[in-house]
């Protein structure tokens, strides 16, 4: 069997340079040209049939093996966030308010290093593996654009394996379950139309200030008390406007939030009872609603021979590591969900926080960085659960 992670930390120093050099020059969804430029550069130098224009700006690109067998697909997400960034890094952004606070920019250094094991492995793969490196995964649902633009397609795989440089946990850890693994994303947005006035005689004003807290407070009550206990649900209100100055009652008020589940009964529960609630207590308080609520985001739900072919390959390369199989690990969204809608796929994370050298935010967070010394692990995983799968 290759050592994968012998390989990928004598990589390191070309995985490190990539990420650091992406982090410096973070692209929104859709407006990856600099990325995308290099993925393909970079795959075409090691001889890789690629392919460009992907919903815009995504790459693919194919490793035929030596031997016969399936073909299996795995991506990897390359877009940033619209955040400031504040760590102070060397390697900062230089594009303002533009961050890759997700670890994206990990993500496609994982994706070339893989790219290069497995080039280099050719004769040892029984199939084919289409490299996909997917745009617009921050909010924007990139997935789903690239399946109408042909993803899965020409050739068609029959699975994929998905991953994430994962801050809630140590480097060390690594997240590997069959099931629910990441939640399903509902949004809504509420407006609550009432009758302004002068703060000073609220008696002539129907005031939607106060609906609106009343509805937020009621709201909690979905998950508290509409949830099967042993279940997750999650309803936040994010956003709250309403009125400009200290002794206006506004005449409207606005609301958008999220709602995230595991379960998509459990989220449809969740929908019925924000409208209800919404629509009673707004009503009851005089206001006009107006409220639209839809499904971001699917739930992502491993194939259990998926899953177990991770753990396979984690359990070969790193008998030391903390080997997290619980599932269920996190509320967050991600589009790999639409890729499961289509074929069997697995979804796993890495461990990539540091207290010892500073990298303790979280995803999405202005001051959001990892350890480098996930990427070595990340990419030795994941190619050795390509070889993994394709030889089951």
């Amino acid at each position: 069997m290759s050592d994968f992670y012998q390989e990928a930390l004598n990589l390191f120093p070309y995985s490190q340079a990539i990420r650091r050099d992406l982090h410096m020059h973070p692209e929104l969804g859709f407006q990856e040209v600099r990325t995308s430029g290099i993925i393909a550069r970079e795959l075409r130098e090691i001889g890789l049939e690629v392919t460009t224009g992907i919903a815009k700006t995504g790459v693919i690109a194919m490793i035929d093996g030596a031997k016969p067998g399936p073909i299996i697909m795995l991506r990897f997400d390359i877009d940033a966030l619209p955040v400031s960034e504040q760590t102070g890094a060397a390697y900062a952004s230089q594009n303002p308010g533009l961050m890759h606070a997700c670890g994206h920019d990990g993500h496609v250094a994982i994706g070339l290093t893989v790219a290069r094991l497995l080039n280099a492995h050719r004769d040892e793969i029984p199939g084919t593996i289409k490299l996909l490196f997917q745009p617009a995964e921050e909010g924007m649902n990139g997935a789903e654009v690239v399946i109408r633009d042909g993803a899965l397609e020409n050739p068609a795989p029959i699975r994929c394996l998905g991953l994430h440089i994962w801050n809630e946990q140590p480097v060390g850890w690594l997240g590997v379950a069959a099931g629910p693994v990441m939640a399903s994303a509902g949004v809504f947005h509420l407006t609550l139309t009432g009758k302004g006035g002068h703060g000073a005689m609220p008696h002539q004003t129907i005031d939607p200030v106060v609906a609106a807290a009343q509805i937020i407070t009621a709201a909690q009550t979905i998950s508290s008390r509409n949830t099967d206990p042993q279940k997750a649900c999650v309803v936040s209100f994010c956003v709250l406007h309403g009125g400009e100055a200290f002794n206006v009652i506004p005449q409207t008020v606005e609301m958008k939030g999220t709602i995230r589940a595991f379960e998509p009964e459990v989220e449809q529960m969740a929908f019925k009872r924000l409208a209800e609630i919404c629509q009673g207590i707004g009503e009851a308080m005089g206001c006009q609603v107006e409220i639209k609520i839809d499904n971001l985001t699917p739930a992502v739900i491993n194939d259990s021979f998926g899953a177990a072919a991770v753990k396979r390959a984690a359990e070969n390369l790193f008998p030391g590591h903390n080997l997290d199989e619980r599932g269920r690990f996190t509320m967050g969204a991600e589009d790999f969900a639409f890729y499961q809608k289509k074929i069997p796929g697995t979804f796993f994370f890495v461990g990539s926080t540091n207290v010892e050298k500073g990298f303790v935010y979280g995803h999405h967070h202005p001051k959001f960085d990892f350890d480098d010394s996930a990427l070595p692990t990340g990419a030795a995983l994941m190619a050795q659960a390509a070889i993994e799968l394709l030889k089951s």
